[in-house]
């Protein structure tokens, strides 16, 4: 039988027991891997002065799948995100974010099956920023002022929102290859292009060229603030959406709200080169080594990865003792309980337990 080699980052915080209830799970499936564990976030930045080492990166291109727990990111201060920073290193250009309702999950909503496809290398992610009353700053400011005759404050921060033919037209195939693979009936394009019309004009004008390779496949578009709207009206109108990188990230977890939040939102990250697999939420330090917290989003997550390498039984397999665990509601974690303050509720690893039970039966 044939052995995947993954790495996988356990991540930190809740991350370890995240990753060993979801590695569990996985090999309960009976594919073979054959783990490459490697460390990186705050815990590594003590001991090796970089949260993301090089032997992360290596590791990963090397084996082209990878699965990562959550890794915590300081607010304010302290080193930007290793999430993004993997993104930009490996090129892992679409995020994927499925969000879809499973019985016995709390929700004002039902029946919701929607996929975000996020590009995840350009917009105002791309990091290009100039702080405030910096020299840089200010020469740009002068620049613009010249190039473009309206005035900017000489106070104001400064970020460079870059929307690319290749990056756009890259992801919007990306949305529409998952749709046709899939059997999705739509896309959605979600721009602004109304108002900043040589960036997000640029993607809607690309995504129009791309879909005409798609007869088969409906295509529409919506302003982001309307399709915020349209999301909380009537989300059943809606299928696969691609977005530029900021706006998918607003909507990612617009859409997990709408099936219960991202504890049971799973997410990928993919390129022409490489897979990384993670759950969507955060490290949850307060809660490390508690045994507390829901494994779901991972073990979706990997789910997501099954498909990926082609797994597709066996992904169908954990998928439904997944949602079978949680429509029984007897041993799933204190969040998914309907009284979140219910002694019955058990641990991470309980869960993933019960999960691996499932698929046994």
């Amino acid at each position: 039988m044939k052995s995947y080699r993954v790495t996988l980052i356990p991540g930190d915080g809740v991350g370890p027991e995240l990753a060993e209830a979801t590695r569990a799970c996985l090999e309960a499936t009976g594919v073979k891997f054959d783990w490459d564990i490697q460390t990186a976030g705050m815990d590594v930045m003590a001991s090796e002065g970089t949260p993301l080492p090089e032997r992360v990166l290596e590791s990963i291109r090397k084996n082209k799948i990878a699965i990562k727990a959550p890794l915590t990111t300081p607010v304010g201060t302290g080193f930007r995100s290793v999430n993004v920073a993997l993104r930009k290193e490996l090129d892992l250009y679409a995020c994927l974010r499925p969000c879809k309702s499973y019985d016995g999950v709390r929700s004002r909503y039902k029946n919701i099956d929607l996929v975000l496809v996020r590009e995840n290398t350009e917009d105002l992610y791309a990091g290009i920023e100039f702080q405030k009353g910096t020299p840089e700053a200010l020469e740009l400011i002068a620049q613009i002022e010249k190039l473009s005759k309206r005035k900017i404050r000489s106070d104001s921060g400064v970020s460079i929102k870059p929307l690319s033919v290749m990056g756009s037209e890259r992801i919007v195939r990306f949305a529409f290859d998952y749709a046709r693979q899939y059997k999705r009936k739509k896309v959605t394009a979600v721009h602004k292009a109304n108002i900043m019309k040589f960036s997000d004009g640029l993607f809607l004008e690309v995504a129009r060229e791309v879909a005409k390779k798609y007869p088969e496949i409906e295509f529409e578009d919506r302003i982001v603030d309307n399709m915020c709207m349209q999301l909380v009206q009537k989300p059943e109108l809606y299928d696969v959406l691609v977005l530029p990188n900021l706006y998918g990230d607003i909507l990612s977890d617009l859409c997990a709200g709408l099936v219960g939040g991202l504890g049971v939102a799973p997410g990928a990250n993919i390129g022409t080169n490489g897979a990384l697999f993670e759950a969507t939420h955060g490290s949850a330090p307060k809660y490390k080594g508690l045994n507390k917290v829901n494994p779901v989003a991972m073990i979706l997550s990997g789910v997501l990865m099954l498909r990926h390498i082609g797994e597709t039984q066996a992904a169908d397999r954990l998928e439904k003792a997944v949602a079978d665990v949680i429509r029984e509601g007897k041993d799933v974690t204190y969040d998914l309980k309907a009284d979140r303050n219910d002694p019955a509720a058990v641990g991470t690893k309980e869960m993933g337990e019960a999960i691996i039970r499932k698929m046994k039966v």
